[in-house]
C-alpha cells in the first residue's frame, strides 16, 4: 500500500513537472495495487496516459522477458524512471524513482532466499576493499618500479664498461697530415755555394731564422741549438745539422754570415741570399720578420724565435719555441727521431 501510494506520488509529481493535472486514484485502486506486479501495470498504463495527452509516442510494448521482469520487487519503479527518461521528463523524477526501488530491492533480498542481499553485500564489501589502487596493482608497480631500476643500473654499468674498453684500446700513432711547413729553396751558404733543400736529404736538420746583427735574442739561441747538438751526438750518438738562415739579406752577406756562424758551432751553416729568396723561404716556413727602429744604416729586425725540425726527406716535424733550454731540446730532439725510426 505504501510502495503504491509513493508510486502514485512519484508520478504524479512528473506530470505535474510536465504541466499536466495528476488525474485522482480511488483508494479501492491503491489497495488493490498491493498484489505482486499491479503497481508495474498501473505504472505503465499510468505513464502510457500521460504521453498521449502530452503528444509523445506511446512506448513500444516489453517483450515476454521483460514483462515477466516487472513482476520483481522494485522493478515498477525502474520501469517508471525509464519512461520518464523516455518521455522527457525531469531527470530527477527518474532519479527519485531508481531511489524509492532500493529498499523494495533490500526488503525482497532479505524475505526471499537472501542471496540477493548476500550477493549484493559482498559487491559492496570488493568496491570498497578494491578501491582505486589495490594490493595487487601496488605490488605489480613496485615490482615493474624495481625492474627499470635494475634495468639502468645494467646499462649504465655496460656503457662505463664500454668507454674504458674503447679509451685503453686508443694507440698513439702519428698523425696523418703534416702541417704545411717547408718547402723548396734556392740559397747560398756561407762559402757562396748554391745550396737548396735537396742538399740536406737523408739528414735531420734543425733550422733557425735570424739575422748577424741580433743583440741578444739570436746569439742566446745558436749558442743553445750548439749545445743541444753536441749532447744529442753525445747521448744518442745522432747527428743533426744545425742550420742558420738570415732574414736580414740587405746586411747579411756571404762574408758577414761565414764570420758570424763560425763563433757559435763548427758544424753551424748559415744561408743567405737575395731579398725575394729570403722572402720566399720565410713564407714557405711561416715565418714573420719586419724591420724596425730604423735609423740609417743600424736598424733592427723583428722575427719569429722559432726551430724547425726537419726530417731526411726535409719535412716538417716539430717547432721548438724560446721556452726550451739546451737539455729539453736535445731530449725533444731525441724523442721525435726515435719516434720516427
Amino acid at each position: 500500500m505504501r510502495r503504491a501510494s509513493r508510486l502514485h506520488a512519484l508520478l504524479s509529481r512528473a506530470l505535474a513537472f510536465g504541466g499536466l493535472p495528476p488525474p485522482p486514484l480511488p483508494r479501492a485502486q491503491l489497495q488493490g495495487i498491493t498484489e505482486p506486479g499491479a503497481a508495474s501495470r498501473l505504472g505503465a498504463a499510468f505513464l502510457a496516459r500521460a504521453l498521449a495527452t502530452t503528444g509523445l509516442p506511446a512506448p513500444r510494448r516489453p517483450r515476454a522477458l521483460q514483462v515477466q521482469g516487472i513482476t520483481e520487487p522494485g522493478a515498477a519503479s525502474r520501469f517508471g524512471a525509464a519512461f520518464l527518461a523516455r518521455g522527457g521528463f525531469s531527470t530527477d523524477a527518474s532519479a527519485a524513482a531508481q531511489d524509492s526501488a532500493k529498499p523494495a530491492a533490500a526488503t525482497g533480498g532479505e524475505g526471499g532466499d537472501g542471496k540477493t542481499g548476500k550477493s549484493e553485500q559482498g559487491d559492496a564489501g570488493k568496491s570498497v576493499r578494491g578501491g582505486p589502487v589495490s594490493w595487487l596493482s601496488f605490488l605489480l608497480l613496485l615490482v615493474t618500479g624495481g625492474g627499470i631500476i635494475v634495468y639502468y643500473d645494467k646499462e649504465k654499468k655496460r656503457h662505463i664498461e664500454e668507454l674504458k674498453n674503447r679509451t685503453s684500446a686508443v694507440k698513439q700513432e702519428p698523425s696523418v697530415g703534416t702541417a704545411a711547413i717547408g718547402g723548396p729553396f734556392n740559397l747560398l751558404n756561407h762559402d757562396g755555394k748554391p745550396v737548396t733543400e735537396k742538399n740536406f736529404l737523408g739528414k735531420w736538420t734543425l733550422l733557425y731564422f735570424g739575422f748577424t746583427h741580433c743583440p741578444d735574442i739570436c746569439p742566446d739561441e745558436l749558442q743553445k741549438m750548439a749545445l743541444a747538438i753536441d749532447k744529442i751526438k753525445e747521448k744518442a750518438k745522432i747527428e743533426v745539422v744545425p742550420v742558420f738562415i738570415t732574414v736580414d739579406p740587405e746586411r747579411d752577406t756571404v762574408e758577414q754570415v761565414r764570420d758570424y756562424v763560425n763563433e757559435f758551432h763548427p758544424d753551424l751553416i748559415g744561408l743567405t741570399g737575395t731579398t725575394d729568396e729570403i722572402r720566399k723561404v720565410a713564407r714557405a716556413y711561416r715565418v714573420y720578420y719586419m724591420k724596425t727602429e730604423e735609423e740609417g744604416s743600424d736598424y733592427l729586425v723583428d722575427h719569429s724565435i722559432v726551430m724547425y725540425l726537419m726530417n731526411p726527406k726535409m719535412e716538417f716535424v716539430k717547432f721548438y719555441g724560446k721556452n726550451y733550454d739546451a737539455d729539453s731540446l736535445a731530449d725533444g730532439i731525441v724523442k721525435e727521431i726515435k719516434g720516427h725510426q
